[in-house]
């Protein structure tokens, strides 16, 4: 991709509208401009770097805070005049400390957030995490632990109770997600796969 690709005409100011994403859980994140070199700067370090309009200078986002964002894929529109960029970012977007600059609700996308700290601890294995108990414990503890779940969110299905129906689901997803990464199933072969299904 080439910012020669892009059908600039329509902006007035050659500017190239980024929408950031997070590429984690899907939550919008910022809307930023590139010029021709904020593009290249960031295609060349893998940094998102914009054109500041106010500063009228490249801006690599994070370069005073340290929350920069580091890009996973870029997509260009269906007019090939507004970029989207999924970003890993490393705190906050938004200058105000929150998440986002959009006031979306923050559990956005929690459960793909829960799936990547199961997938940490998976990985560093820290002591005294029930998460590093299941993994040691094996695949035959944690299916057991799924199949528990199960039967409990079913029982509170069948009784009508909602509010513990909530609490027992929310259980056996938690589960459901340490026994997918034990099994080297990420939450986005599952997406894939219903896709599949669904077309």
């Amino acid at each position: 991709m080439k910012f020669s690709d892009f059908n600039l005409s329509k902006t007035g100011d050659g500017l190239l509208p980024v929408i950031i994403q997070d590429s984690t859980t899907l939550k919008v994140l910022m809307l930023g401009y590139m010029n021709e070199e904020a593009f290249e700067k960031t295609v060349s370090e893998g940094r998102v770097t914009f054109f500041s309009r106010s500063k009228g200078r490249l801006w690599t986002k994070g370069e005073t805070s340290g929350n920069f964002l580091s890009v996973v894929e870029m997509y260009k529109d269906c007019d090939d005049d507004t970029l989207l960029i999924k970003a890993v970012p490393a705190g906050p977007t938004c200058h105000r400390g929150t998440t986002a600059c959009f006031d979306t609700p923050e559990d956005e996308g929690f459960i793909r957030t829960l799936a990547e700290v199961v997938s940490k601890r998976h990985e560093e294995m820290p002591e005294g995490s029930y998460t590093t108990k299941l993994f040691i414990k094996g695949v035959k503890t944690i299916a057991k632990k799924v199949g528990e779940e199960s039967a409990e969110t079913i029982i509170e299905a069948v009784s009508g109770n909602r509010e513990r129906f909530v609490y027992e689901a929310s259980d056996l997803i938690y589960h459901l997600l340490v026994l997918a990464e034990q099994m080297g199933v990420k939450v986005s072969d599952l997406e894939s796969e219903l896709a599949l299904r669904h077309r």
